[in-house]
């Protein structure tokens, strides 16, 4: 098979790490890719969020699927102008990727399937919004458009909350609009499926980190690290999300015409009353999806194909013994102003038990310098999660650069949580 990988980041690094490990897989192209991709793929400077462009570089090179990595592809519109040229497409269409393009969209579709959910009423107006978020005291402020992980904000107090819906009203276009919902508490999952339109398959759970700091200090990133599995789930309890978040979902999505081809991913909140959905995204997570392909035991090429195909057949995956560790490293500056034009050393001496997946970084005049917030991923696998979290960290040590920082806690509490 030949496919089309669309995106830049670490995600995608490790989505053609994994693709090329099929036997099934003849040639690789990713657009516009980065120097990871690099060394599996044929990198293309197409816009990954570009229809015409990536129809145009598909149909050229007689591609048999496009995979797509980031959500501003599919929110584009790239899965409908692929399935117009009849080309296989593992990524929902514009109209069911708005379940991540659109906070209010995805409340609406829940309530609908009877997802459990937080509370939540959706705002236009600004001051009627501050005004609710005073009344509540405690909250959660979503902007209803994308934001690059940074349109959600958690207020504890009065204060906090008038200060989020200023924050996200100030956002622009995607803060016009905005959902306010009530604070869950509990552990915090990644839950993902593969679908094809009316079937789908569930990944490992994970756990992203999303605070910029230590014991999840600091201000919200794209995230700092994951790992999986994450151990607050058995496999039975897992299946039971499937039949209570992901079935219904996929029901309603079809019913509507938009039937979703591609990754299903419920952030869900663990609370005492059971596990209820934060968001849902229309793609793999970043950096979980780094830990997720080194979880995977079996061949990534024939479940995507399948799902883009509407062919997928239901059944348990296949899942590598032990944990696999994601750490990000991130620039100096992130979130807020990360620092690029850093030059990165040592990625040459990171043991062979660890595998590092660039993201935010670019060649320059033969070295590799950050380009981005995140920068990079190591990772690792062991028997256990602290073997595979003390192979990641020790691995960290190898890599250098002005600026960088990290967590030094990814995988504690499933480490706490671990029997």
């Amino acid at each position: 098979m030949k496919v089309l990988l669309l995106g830049s980041g670490g995600r995608e690094h490790a989505l053609a790490w994994k693709l090329s490990q099929s036997p099934r897989l003849t040639r690789l192209w990713c657009a516009p890719g980065n120097p990871g991709t690099a060394k599996l793929a044929t990198n293309v400077p197409v816009k990954a969020d570009a229809p015409d462009e990536v129809v145009a570089l598909a149909r050229r090179e007689s591609v048999d699927l496009v995979v797509v990595g980031p959500e501003a592809p599919l929110v584009a519109g790239v899965a409908d102008a692929l399935a117009q040229a009849g080309i296989p497409c593992f990524g929902p269409v514009a109209g069911a990727a708005l379940i991540e393009g659109s906070k209010a969209f995805a409340k609406e579709i829940m309530a609908e399937a009877g997802v459990p959910t937080a509370a939540f009423r959706t705002f236009t107006d600004a001051a009627e919004a501050e005004a609710y978020a005073v009344e509540q005291g405690r909250i959660v402020v979503k902007a209803d458009g994308l934001a690059a992980g940074k349109g959600v904000i958690v207020a504890h107090d009065v204060d906090a909350a008038r200060e989020a819906v200023r924050a996200v009203a100030a956002m622009g276009a995607s803060g016009q609009r905005m959902v306010l919902e009530e604070l869950l508490e509990g552990e915090e999952v990644s839950a993902m499926a593969l679908c094809d339109g009316e079937r789908y398959v569930m990944l490992p759970l994970s756990q992203d980190h999303k605070r910029v700091g230590d014991g999840d200090t600091g201000p919200n990133t794209g995230g700092m690290g994951a790992y999986s599995p994450a151990p607050f789930l058995d496999d039975e309890q897992l299946a039971q999300v499937g039949e209570s978040v992901i079935a219904p979902t996929l029901a309603v999505l079809r019913r509507r015409g938009l039937p979703f081809k591609g990754v299903l991913y419920a952030g869900l909140m663990l609370t005492r009353s059971g596990p209820k959905v934060l968001e849902f995204n229309a793609r793999f997570g970043d950096p979980e999806t780094q830990v997720l392909m080194m979880q995977l035991g079996e061949d990534l090429l024939p479940l995507v194909d399948a799902c883009a195909r509407g062919q997928l057949v239901e059944r348990r995956l296949a899942v590598a013994p032990g944990s696999s560790v994601g750490v990000v490293v991130a620039a100096g500056g992130y979130p807020d102003a990360p620092r690029k034009g850093q030059r990165i050393d040592g990625l040459d001496a990171v043991p062979s038990d660890a595998t590092v997946f660039i993201a935010g970084a670019e060649e320059q005049g033969g070295a590799l310098v950050t380009s981005g917030g995140r920068v990079l991923t190591v990772c690792a696998r062991g028997e256990d999660l602290a073997q595979a979290r003390a192979r990641a960290y020790a691995a960290m040590a190898a890599v250098r650069f002005e600026g960088m920082h990290f967590r030094h806690d990814i995988g504690a509490k499933g480490l706490k949580a671990t029997p």
